[in-house]
């Protein structure tokens, strides 16, 4: 009996490795469709306290709800997508200065470095040949991948109208499993909205307050890359750091402060409100959340990244309810100590 069991337990894990190999090979396949589809519905997740507050306390019909909620979807975005595209127009007649500033930056550093005794030529051999293309690469290429996502827009809202129109008339919430996937993404979503709201928006004020060039861009980016957790404060934080070093009007005093106050801001809301916030609700181990980033960025690219802990949750809460996959949901939630007892 243990030997079918095993047998069993193997084959299995074989077909959950062929299963996935091929999920994945159609999910990168079908990315045109489902990425504005999946984005459609954890935005329809976000949305839909919106239309339940409409319905039960206005007495609205969903309908008149849904297409209030949408309204609402579109000025957000519109408001998004104008303000990226002022941005990138902005940094694109900035890049001669931007290119200045950096060669007279790189002069005096190498002037410095000499008058210590070391050798400029050899220690800025790659960097002397720095284009300002490289040194805002990483901002133009932050900004194209959101533009991207912000002009597939119209299919997104297209599947978000017909996601909330289609969605239970009650206000009450539903049972079984898509009811428990529902109520952690719904509370997930709502709970990182709002902190990545208070995230960006203080980090774009103290930016605009230090005098930074595109302080709302910034403060943007701090607002979407809070949801990549671990990584994403990383980069929103180092995100000013070029344009700081290579504006006109910056001291050393503005640098440290452009640097450290939202790198302050960040540690709080990551490190104390958040946890607070939101607590335990997705149940994912950190390593657990750190490969999710890798799988679902190598699939959807940044798209991946922002989606990578919630569609992750959704699996774990699958994986619970059958019967041959609980041990990869309590790998996920990283309790080895029950793997052990199990096998």
């Amino acid at each position: 009996m243990d030997s079918e069991q095993r047998e069993r337990r193997i084959q299995t894990v074989c077909l959950l490795i062929l299963s996935a190999a091929v999920i994945a090979f159609a999910m990168w396949w079908l990315r045109p469709v489902m990425i504005p589809f999946v984005l459609a519905t954890f935005f329809a997740f976000g949305l839909s306290p919106l239309i339940t507050f409409q319905m039960r306390y206005l007495h609205i019909p969903r309908l008149l709800a849904a297409f209030a909620t949408l309204i609402v979807g579109c000025v957000v975005l519109g408001l998004l997508g104008s303000l990226i595209s002022t941005s990138v127009a902005q940094l694109a007649e900035n890049v001669d200065v931007y290119q200045q500033k950096i060669n007279q930056l790189l002069e005096k550093t190498m002037i410095l470095l000499e008058g210590f005794g070391f050798d400029p030529v050899s220690t800025f051999n790659s960097l002397s040949a720095l284009p300002i293309e490289r040194v805002s690469g990483m901002l133009r290429g932050m900004t194209r991948a959101i533009v991207d996502l912000l002009s597939q827009g119209s299919l997104v809202l297209v599947f978000l109208f017909f996601i909330l129109l289609g969605g239970s008339t009650s206000t009450q919430p539903s049972g079984g499993v898509l009811g428990e996937i529902e109520s952690r993404i719904k509370r997930y979503i709502v709970a990182k909205a709002v902190v990545s709201a208070a995230t960006g928006a203080l980090v774009g004020f103290v930016l605009a307050m230090l005098r930074v060039d595109l302080a709302l861009v910034f403060g943007l980016f701090a607002f979407l890359l809070n949801f990549i957790p671990s990584i994403g404060s990383l980069i929103a934080t180092l995100l000013p750091l070029p344009v700081v070093l290579v504006s006109p009007d910056s001291t050393l005093t503005t640098i440290v402060l452009a640097i450290g106050l939202p790198t302050l801001i960040q540690l709080i809301f990551g490190s104390f409100i958040e946890p607070k916030v939101m607590g335990g609700s997705l149940d994912l181990h950190p390593v657990t959340v750190i490969l999710a980033l890798i799988v679902w960025g190598m699939l959807w690219g940044i798209v991946g990244m922002l989606l990578a802990v919630p569609l992750t949750a959704v699996m774990k809460i699958f994986f619970e309810r059958i019967e041959h996959t609980t041990l990869l949901a309590e790998l996920l939630a990283g309790r080895l100590d029950r793997l052990q007892t199990d096998t």
